[in-house]
């Protein structure tokens, strides 16, 4: 029995703020370890002591065992809590860790052994009488066609050591195992320094089904029931739920069963995660066990009642696990939408840039666990996740609708986010319904989830919105004569003007105060004797014959607009607009920032319709860049190995006009 009480957290963002909350509650003291890019972040700020690791990348920074062990020998702490990702599920590291005569808030290092290469466990979990889905190691260019004959395509490609969807592909013909099975093992070496891969029976339309599961050193092991986290893309989860809508008492009891067993069969210490495939036929396949606290845990502790974090720090202290955990109930439904800087309509490339402005309103039942306050900085380096949004109601359609109406009225300002798409999944008819699998995306594409939520009226009118905000914000900074109103004149006259950028393209504005009131035009005949009231960034507009309230807030030429028609970026043409040096025609350009790993052209030579030019790594995930057209390739103006930003050309293909 050891007492804790100061607690290092080897992560950042909002895990480590999670952790930090419990900390707090426990009167437990606790230290940040922080990158170079993360400095001013909030978790960092929220510490009570800190501890600079330096670099940017994870492995000059929360890759680092050895700097992060001495971090909390130099603050006095007596334990680590890993969070997830990074060294959570690193055996060596949980060694060090104990060896330093600290405390590791985890499981020990034998399970996170057993568990952590994927042929390993499933091995290990065939023999515990768990059921498994049939897989072979990919061993060598030449036994690739044999294994998967014997498997039958199609075959999912699978880093062993790898999770959250990096190093997996799915192959449906023999002749692209090759190239899949390459670009598997580059980005599992890349994201985990283990390129093993092998080949897995592939089930078309599964539900992704998870069990929370909890054990304690004295040997107890309990099922907290399960998770659905069927919504997926690119093999990440979007939006997780408990209990789920496909799982009756029955099937809970013997999935539950089934996943104490899993974890028994490594003498499973803390909280950890049995992941399973659910056909529709109701048969289950071991998937993976994460050995640590999954992204997803607060839908479980919203059911439940439960702290999972304190549960671990009580386990890791050599407390038996309480009363309520042992016997836990569930309580309502609870779904988790997780928040991301991302454009869903460009293949959900990751974001970077300044988040001017982050507000998610407070109501009953919801609860935000984010990473990014206003002002944060998104950088290249780490997963673009902004926060997790919690709902929790009596029922699943009451959480359903809670969580879309709160992401719907949260301020988001600066970066693309998957807010819309969210909010478009959550009110989907088959959503509702319960009809979710791996493939919704592949039926729903993003685009036709998104379009529900914009509206190129609702844009107009925000953009009268934003130009009487500016108009406001001049006048309260005009040196004289700053009580009258903008461009008022003794008699009528023209009206002033002003233009924004939109999703719906150009908007012009003409505005006018006069003595029968605020006349508007916008996108069409003007509107006479309306009533506004602007006040900072509050317009309270009175427009075709409805008053609205539309918050404002601007960064540089870019104005952000709120109301209960929903949200826009719009950004203002300036009157005397500089010339632009044009890119030259048939310019690549980068859809993100990132690292050139692979050029796969050279200039002068012949390139087809679809043909790979470069490749790039973002999140240590690979994006291909590829030839519009065929044609012949003037110009590369990347190496690997280079760092390249958002929109910097690549190369340059021959004019097609």
């Amino acid at each position: 029995m050891k007492t804790i009480r100061k607690v290092l957290v080897a992560n950042r963002g909002e895990i480590a703020r999670r952790v930090f909350r419990t900390c707090r509650e426990m009167g437990i003291a606790t230290v940040a370890v922080f990158s170079e890019p993360d400095r001013d972040a909030p978790f960092v700020q929220e510490a009570d002591e800190a501890v600079p690791l330096g670099g940017a990348s994870p492995a000059e920074s929360y890759l680092r065992g050895d700097a992060i062990v001495a971090a909390a020998l130099l603050s006095g702490a007596d334990a680590i809590h890993p969070g997830y990702g990074f060294l959570s599920e690193n055996a060596d590291f949980a060694r060090r860790v104990a060896a330093s005569g600290l405390v590791f808030i985890g499981p020990p290092p034998e399970a996170i052994t057993a568990m952590g290469g994927k042929l390993a466990a499933k091995a290990l979990m065939q023999k515990a009488g768990v059921p498994v889905l049939p897989g072979v190691e990919v061993k060598g260019a030449a036994a690739l066609a044999k294994a998967a004959s014997a498997i039958g395509l199609p075959v999912l490609v699978k880093a062993s050591a790898g999770g959250g969807g990096r190093g997996m592909r799915i192959v449906r013909e023999a002749a692209g195992l090759e190239d899949a099975v390459a670009s598997a093992r580059r980005e599992a070496k890349a994201a985990f320094a283990d390129d093993t891969v092998f080949l897995e029976r592939y089930l078309e339309a599964p539900r992704h089904v998870e069990i929370q599961v909890f054990g304690d050193a004295h040997g107890n092991v309990v099922s907290l029931f399960e998770r659905e986290c069927s919504i997926q893309r690119r093999y990440q989860k979007v939006i997780e739920e408990s209990p789920s809508p496909a799982v009756d008492e029955r099937l809970r009891e013997v999935m539950g069963a089934a996943a104490v067993v899993a974890a028994r069969a490594v003498s499973y210490v803390g909280a950890g995660t049995v992941e399973f495939l659910l056909t529709e036929g109701r048969e289950f396949f071991f998937l993976e066990m994460n050995t640590r606290l999954q992204v997803e845990h607060p839908v479980t502790e919203a059911v439940t009642g439960l702290d999972l974090v304190r549960l671990q720090i009580h386990v890791a202290e050599g407390d038996v696990l309480p009363r309520e955990a042992m016997a836990p109930s569930l309580s309502g439904h609870a779904i988790e939408a997780r928040l991301y800087a991302e454009d869903p309509e460009n293949g959900f490339l990751p974001v970077s840039g300044a988040l001017h402005r982050f507000r998610v309103p407070s109501s009953p039942g919801i609860r935000v666990d984010a990473g990014v306050a206003d002002g944060s900085v998104v950088g290249v380096h780490y997963d673009s996740l902004l926060a997790k949004v919690v709902a929790h109601a009596p029922s699943r359609a009451e959480a359903a609708a809670r969580l879309a109406a709160a992401l719907e009225r949260s301020h988001i300002h600066g970066l693309v986010t998957n807010r819309d798409l969210l909010v478009g999944v959550l009110r989907r008819l088959e959503f509702l319904e319960g009809r979710t699998d791996t493939h919704f995306f592949e039926r729903h594409p993003p685009a036709t989830l998104i379009a529900p939520a914009f509206s190129a009226d609702a844009e107009r009118q925000h953009a009268v919105a934003a130009a009487l905000a500016a108009a406001h914000a001049r006048r309260e900074a005009a040196r004289v004569l700053g009580f009258l109103p903008s461009g008022w004149r003794n008699n009528p006259s023209q009206l002033q003007e002003v233009a924004f950028e939109g999703r719906s393209g150009r908007i012009e504005v003409g505005y006018a105060w006069r003595r029968e009131g605020l006349v508007v035009r916008a996108g069409g005949g003007e509107q006479t004797g309306l009533r506004a009231r602007v006040a900072g960034g509050a317009v309270d507009l009175e427009m075709g014959g409805v008053r609205r309230r539309y918050e404002v807030n601007h960064a540089g030429d870019v104005h952000f607009v709120d109301s209960s028609l929903g949200h826009s970026a719009l950004a203002e043409v300036p009157r005397f607009k500089e010339a632009a040096l044009a890119a030259a025609a048939g310019s690549l350009r980068a859809p993100m920032p990132g690292r050139v790993i692979r050029v796969g052209a050279v200039t002068g030579a012949p390139v087809a319709a679809g043909a790979v030019l470069v490749v790039l790594e973002a999140m240590k995930m690979e994006h291909q860049v590829r030839a519009p057209r065929a044609g012949t390739l003037l110009e590369v103006r990347v190496k690997e190995g280079q760092q390249v930003d958002a929109g910097q050309v690549l190369a340059v293909l021959d004019d097609a006009s």
